[in-house]
C-alpha cells in the first residue's frame, strides 16, 4: 500500500495533486504546527496575465498552534471577487467555479475540513476516488522525531511504501524506513503547460488555473506527468 503524507493546503499547485493521485491513502498531516507564510492558506492565481497572490486569513494563527487547531476566515468575499474576475473567460469557468465556491462558503471553517473538501470536490469532478485520512485519527508515537512520526504513520495503515515530494529528501533515510520494511520513494512533479490565453505559460500556479482552462481528461493526464527518484 502506498501512503503519502503532506500538511493540508488549499487548492495547492499541481504537484500536490500528482502526489495525491499516486497513493492508495493520503494522510493530511494536522498534528503539525501551522506554517505562517506557507501554503496552507495561500497560493498563486493567473489575473490579467500575470501571477497573483491569494491567502484566505487563518484568524490567531500561529506556529506554536496544530493546523487542526485552526480555521479559516469567514470573509470570503475578496477572494472570489478575484477568482471571478480572474477566471470568468476561462473554458471550464462554469463548471470549476461551484466547486470552489462550496468549497470557500461552506460553514465549517476547520483548515482541515476545508482543504479536504477541496480535494474531494477536485477528485470527484475528475472521476477519481482516493482514500483521505487525518493524521490526528491515527494510532502513533506522537513523542518521536520528524521521521519516525511519518514511519509510524505508515505503520499505522500497514503501508508498505511512503512516497514523499523530493523536496522532502533531506529529512528522511531509505535505511529508516527498510528496517520497518517500508520502502522510500520521492516524487519529482513535472508542471505541465496548457493554453491560459496569454502570450507565455505562467506556471506553479494553484490548481484553480489548471482546472479553469483544461478538461478533466487533460486534467488527469497531467496528474501522471512526475516521476519517482530513491
Amino acid at each position: 500500500m502506498i501512503v503519502s503524507i503532506m500538511q493540508p493546503y488549499l487548492f495547492p499547485w499541481i504537484g500536490y495533486f500528482q502526489l495525491l493521485a499516486q497513493a492508495d491513502v493520503f494522510v493530511l498531516y494536522d498534528d503539525a504546527c501551522y506554517i505562517k507564510q506557507g501554503y496552507i492558506n495561500r497560493n498563486t492565481l493567473l489575473a490579467a496575465g500575470q501571477a497573483q497572490r491569494f491567502t484566505l486569513p487563518v484568524p490567531g494563527a500561529s506556529s506554536n498552534k496544530r493546523i487542526g487547531e485552526l480555521a479559516f476566515d469567514t470573509q470570503v468575499e475578496k477572494l472570489l471577487k478575484t477568482l471571478r474576475q480572474s477566471y470568468r473567460h476561462a473554458p471550464a469557468y462554469s463548471d470549476v467555479m461551484p466547486l470552489i465556491e462550496d468549497v470557500l462558503l461552506h460553514q465549517d471553517r476547520d483548515i482541515t475540513a476545508c482543504c479536504q473538501r477541496g480535494m474531494e470536490n477536485i477528485l470527484a469532478y475528475l472521476g477519481l476516488t482516493r482514500r483521505l485520512i487525518r493524521s490526528s485519527e491515527l494510532d502513533y508515537d506522537r513523542t518521536e522525531n520528524a521521521e519516525n512520526k511519518v514511519i509510524g504513520m505508515c505503520n499505522a495503515l500497514s503501508g508498505d511504501i511512503y512516497v514523499n515530494s523530493t523536496g522532502g529528501r533531506h529529512l528522511y533515510s531509505a535505511a529508516a524506513f527498510a528496517a520497518q520494511g517500508i520502502a522510500l520513494r520521492f516524487l519529482q512533479a513535472n508542471n505541465v503547460a496548457y493554453d491560459q490565453g496569454t502570450p507565455e505559460f505562467v506556471p506553479n500556479l494553484s490548481i484553480i488555473d489548471v482546472l479553469m482552462y483544461c478538461t478533466p481528461d487533460a486534467v488527469r493526464q497531467a496528474l501522471d506527468h512526475y516521476h519517482y527518484t530513491e
